[in-house]
């Protein structure tokens, strides 16, 4: 049976092979929309490469909103030296031809989740949890149309990735972070626990360019990009290859493994602004809240990439 999702992004090249593999899955994976927010880079780029990624793979029919251009309360943070100043470096990208929905990408999730039907749809989250956040505190009861939040998001043995405590995506909007960890609903986490096992090696780059598609060559030009920075942080043969980890375990569950854990978002100014507190060993007595993923098969997620990126154009 398809499952229902909607794509929340802030591309980053990482994003941009999760946003491919779920466009590339339509046996499986019913890509309702897509929403940028300002992440990675700001909005006017994350709606622009969103657009760029849907030319990208002649899904022409998935549409594009753009939702929050800042965070709940913090300043925006972004990585333009992680992901270049495109959002997209690596590759030669034309100015898009999807066109960019004029409704507002929150009064989008809204509408989408309202009519839906009780937990009908999957939120695929990539980046800072900024819409998701607002569209469940504007209108609270489009919460009855989310059957999961699956979020490309923290660490816990393996810290973060931006301060010693916090991971990227969870830092930039914390806030909106606890709305979403607070509510109550069905979360799953792929944390930096497993995306720091799933290496985009040069011999796993080389499969994608010569995989003989335009597709192939664009992802192997942005993750030879993406590499240089995190290959020099972390000393490791190639770059983590985050965001496609949430559409991976959609698509081939038996990749991962965890276990369900309580989650809570650390919201005040200090060192560990914007730390998942997971209580791993049970040690709080508090309810689980969260399938905290922390094992990867990684030869066969990039497998799963390989064989689905060769099917676009």
């Amino acid at each position: 049976m398809t499952r229902p999702i909607i794509i929340d992004t802030d591309p980053g090249q990482d994003d941009a092979l999760a946003i491919l593999l779920a466009l590339a899955s339509p046996e499986e994976l019913d890509v309702r929309a897509i929403v940028a927010v300002a992440g990675n880079v700001p909005l006017p780029l994350t709606q622009k490469n969103a657009r760029r990624l849907v030319d990208l793979s002649g899904r022409t029919d998935v549409p594009v909103y753009a939702g929050c251009p800042r965070p709940m309360v913090c300043p925006l943070r972004t990585a333009e030296n992680v992901h270049g100043r495109s959002g997209l470096d690596g590759h030669d990208w034309p100015e898009p031809a999807t066109p960019l929905q004029a409704q507002h990408g929150v009064d989008y999730l809204i509408e989408a989740l309202m009519a839906a039907d009780e937990g009908g749809i999957t939120l695929c989250t990539l980046g800072p949890l900024t819409n998701i956040a607002m569209a469940l505190v504007k209108e609270p009861r489009c919460a009855r149309g989310i059957g999961e939040i699956v979020m490309m998001g923290g660490g816990f043995f393996e810290g973060g990735n931006t301060t010693p405590a916090a991971e990227f995506n969870i830092l930039v909007d914390p806030h909106a972070a606890h709305v979403v960890f607070a509510s109550g609903l069905k979360l799953t986490l792929l944390p930096l626990d497993v995306t720091h096992q799933a290496l985009a090696t040069p011999a796993r780059i080389a499969r994608f360019a010569a995989l003989g598609n335009k597709t192939g060559k664009a992802c192997a030009g942005m993750l030879s990009f993406f590499n240089r920075h995190d290959v020099e942080k972390y000393g490791e043969d190639g770059a983590p290859l985050h965001d496609p980890c949430v559409i991976a375990s959609l698509l081939q569950p038996d990749l991962f493994a965890g276990k369900m854990v309580p989650v809570q978002i650390d919201i005040a100014p200090g060192l560990t602004l914007g730390m998942t507190v997971m209580d791993w060993w049970g040690v709080t007595g508090e309810a689980a809240n969260c399938m905290v993923m922390n094992r990867i098969n990684a030869d066969g997620y990039f497998d799963l990439l390989a064989k689905r990126l060769a099917r676009l154009p």
